[in-house]
């Protein structure tokens, strides 16, 4: 028994991770960053509004801002600042302030990190094909300046039946009447 506890406990270890990757993101220095569009599927560039040296990032996030938004890392779940917050409001990008998500959009899915059923329209976030870790998986990063957010999955409630499962690291609330 305390054997098969152990062998999970070290899967378990090993899997949570799973929501990213330390590899910086992947451009031509040019400012253009390859995607996969989650429309069409097919490869093309795309110009972020925001650009910024690693310097100035470094600069003005937090060290776990900088390691999750431009190292693609992942905070611990259960860990963030937002997993349980139910105030009314909206959650931007912490890296460059751009309005993701709703909090209508938000439910609790026991993943250990903020989830939400859809996003803020506008093509605010861009989806992009993720092998890290052996595992195959769509990245969501803010279409203003590249910032990883987290990973999308077919799991999610109706309406959308996707839940994005986003780092509270890469985001900034902002409660409604607050600006």
């Amino acid at each position: 028994m305390k054997r098969a506890a152990l062998l999970l406990f070290i899967i378990q270890t090993a899997l949570l991770p799973g929501c990213g990757e330390k590899s910086s993101l992947p451009h031509d220095g040019s400012g253009y960053f390859t995607t996969n569009d989650s429309t069409n599927k097919k490869s093309e560039k795309h110009m972020f509004k925001v650009q910024k040296t690693d310097e100035e990032w470094k600069n003005e996030l937090t060290e776990m801002q900088y390691y999750v938004l431009r190292q693609k890392g992942t905070e611990r779940a259960f860990t963030g600042e937002y997993e349980h917050t139910k105030d009314k409001g909206t959650y931007a990008c912490a890296g460059c302030g751009e309005e993701l998500f709703s909090s209508d959009m938000k439910y609790d899915s026991g993943c250990g990190w903020p989830a939400f059923f859809t996003e803020l329209a506008g093509n605010k976030i861009i989806q992009q094909e993720d092998r890290s870790f052996g595992m195959i998986r769509t990245e969501i990063l803010c279409a203003s300046c590249g910032g990883h957010l987290g990973h999308i999955f077919d799991d999610g409630p109706q309406p959308t039946g996707v839940r994005y499962c986003v780092n509270s690291a890469s985001l900034k609330f902002i409660r409604h009447g607050q600006k």
